[in-house]
């Protein structure tokens, strides 16, 4: 066992360690603090939940504290892959770097970006980013990656399964070439291997346990499901909860939907349980943890977000709802219990379903966990799939309607008029309208006298009564208005002078001389198949006259057409 006193850490770096109650070094610790208080690069692979963040804080406090920071230029990167690792990493420094002049910023989506440059404004000496954001005030001239002199990489493979490999070789290129780095990872798959090998030189490695292995103070058990219904995977969740003594425990699923789902079912079976996804503001996210981490929350339901930087010491139980899909996150995932020292459980759901993922599991761990048989009658479990779940809705209409459906309803007969009659397809001619007998045949125009009477009835007019419905005696003795049994005269024009008095006139003119704009003579029998609209039509102005004198239409008065008396000589 080694202590931190023989580290070579300075006395305020010592007293703050010695503040928190640690006084032993983990041995990713112990063997990379005194290279990295040298200033060479160090490739860790560790396990979660074996000091890591300490590993790489406490030398960088320590190389820090004797310069200045500068506005926009930090001199210490730490790129974390989520927030709730970036935001875990701010509180380790802030926790060790208690009494040093040093600054820092949180740079994290989810938040406003101007408080962040303001920080930045006035300098720091450690940036702890995430790469989204950090890239994004590097685009918006915020900051210069240029006065960077040690840079730290955390949870390298968890990156990659993210896809920020390529903007952690983007901001690899915009820092110096000569600076320091350290780089750790719980596992080395070959890209990050190929990472290693292109920005960092000569990397003192550092493996503190076998890449990919659960710690000893974890006890894991199997429970397999029968079945592949959601519904008994709840059943058996609750049954391992109320059978355990569980403190406080987190239930890690694949699918972020099925993390808001398992919350939800535990909650009304009530358990304390809350989500904690991706998809959630940061503020909820923020406020679950905080939760969490003071014990007023007892059960967490994740994503694989969180399989990686929640420092809570105290968890007790890890529960994996679903089995990973991939086998590295099983590692990080029962992490999260067992820490410091301490004892911690986890159990894992597997189905017929899981039969690949589980064994990658098993074969990446190197052992098989133990298998828990439950007590359940499994065959009386059976979740109802969604859809068939508002199957009712769809016969009613709605739901909680009864009644024949619309289909039924379709096939009802539709009523009869009482009239016995139906409504001729011919077109409607007003000058066949006669009002016939109920006893007497009508004829087949009689039909369409039913339209006219409708089209009235819609503008407002008196409906007429039908024959039959008039009284009770024979139509013979009632004799219909001549005027509605014959059709409507036309309206007659009023006579117009004969052409031939402006027959003169107009063969005076020639067809050139006419002025411009003057339309050609009109026919005055044009128009006299329109309709009458109860109004004679005059003319609007002066374009539309022909010849004539002003003011007099199309007619010369007889005074005018008179010649002249002879002047007498006198």
């Amino acid at each position: 066992m080694t202590e931190f006193s023989e580290l070579g850490l300075s006395p305020a770096t010592l007293q703050a360690v010695a503040d928190t109650g640690y006084t032993t070094a983990t041995p990713i610790q112990a063997e990379a603090i005194p290279y990295a208080l040298h200033g060479r690069d160090v490739l860790g692979i560790a396990q979660t939940g074996t000091g890591k963040t300490a590993a790489f804080t406490l030398p960088m406090i320590d190389r820090l504290k004797a310069g200045r920071s500068k506005a926009r230029m930090p001199r210490a990167l730490v790129i974390a892959p989520t927030r709730e690792l970036a935001d875990q990493v701010s509180m380790s420094f802030e926790k060790y770097a208690k009494g040093q002049k040093l600054s820092w910023a949180l740079l994290i989506g989810g938040v406003s970006f101007s408080d962040q440059e303001l920080k930045l404004d006035r300098g720091v000496d450690v940036l702890i980013a995430t790469p989204g954001r950090l890239l994004d005030h590097f685009e918006r001239g915020k900051l210069l990656m240029t006065g960077v002199q040690i840079m730290v990489v955390d949870e390298a493979d968890r990156m990659l399964d993210m896809g920020f490999i390529p903007d952690l070789e983007r901001i690899f290129k915009l820092t110096p070439v000569k600076k320091q780095t350290l780089f750790f990872s719980a596992t080395m798959p070959p890209e990050i291997t190929r990472l290693t090998k292109q920005f960092l030189n000569d990397p003192i490695r550092i493996e503190a346990s076998r890449p990919a292995t659960t710690a000893d103070t974890i006890t894991q058990y199997l429970v397999r499901v029968p079945t592949q219904d959601h519904k008994a995977k709840r059943t058996a969740l609750r049954a391992l909860i109320e059978r355990a003594d569980v403190k406080n425990g987190i239930i890690f699923c694949n699918r972020k939907s099925e993390v808001d789902i398992v919350a939800k079912s535990l909650k009304t079976h009530g358990h304390d349980a809350a989500p904690i996804h991706g998809d959630l503001d940061q503020q909820t996210r923020m406020r679950t943890l905080e939760s969490f981490r003071k014990g007023t929350l007892k059960l967490l339901c994740a994503s694989d977000v969180a399989a990686r930087g929640l420092d809570i010491p105290d968890v007790s139980h890890v529960f994996n709802y679903d089995v990973p899909s991939h086998a590295d996150d099983y590692v990080h995932r029962i992490g999260r219990t067992g820490r410091a020292g301490k004892s911690g459980q986890t159990f894992m759901l597997a189905t017929p379903g899981d039969a690949r993922n589980l064994d990658k599991v098993l074969k990446l761990i190197g052992k098989a966990p133990e298998e828990i048989v439950l007590d359940i009658d499994w065959a009386s479990i059976k979740d109802e799939p969604r859809a068939s779940r508002g199957g009712d809705r769809g016969r009613g209409g709605e739901r909680g309607r009864s009644g024949p459906s619309s289909r039924d309803r379709d096939r009802r007969p539709r009523p009869v008029p009482e009239h016995g009659q139906t409504a001729s397809m011919e077109p409607f001619n007003p000058a066949a309208e006669i009002i016939q007998s109920s006893e007497t045949p009508a004829p087949p125009r009689a039909e369409r006298s039913e339209r006219p009477a409708r089209g009235r009835n819609r503008r407002g007019a008196e409906p007429r009564p039908a024959a039959a419905e008039a009284a009770p005696a024979p139509m013979e003795a009632v004799q219909p208005a001549p005027v509605r049994d014959e059709p409507r005269p036309p309206r007659e024009r009023p006579e117009r002078r004969p052409e031939r008095d402006r027959a003169p006139r107009q063969a005076e003119r020639p067809q050139g001389d006419r002025p411009q704009g003057e339309r050609p003579p009109r026919d005055p029998s044009a128009g006299r198949d329109r309709p009458d609209r109860g109004r004679d039509r005059q003319p609007r102005d002066r374009d539309d006259r022909d010849d004539g004198v002003v003011g007099f239409g199309h007619d010369v008065p007889a005074f005018l057409a008179k010649a002249p008396p002879p002047r007498s000589e006198d």
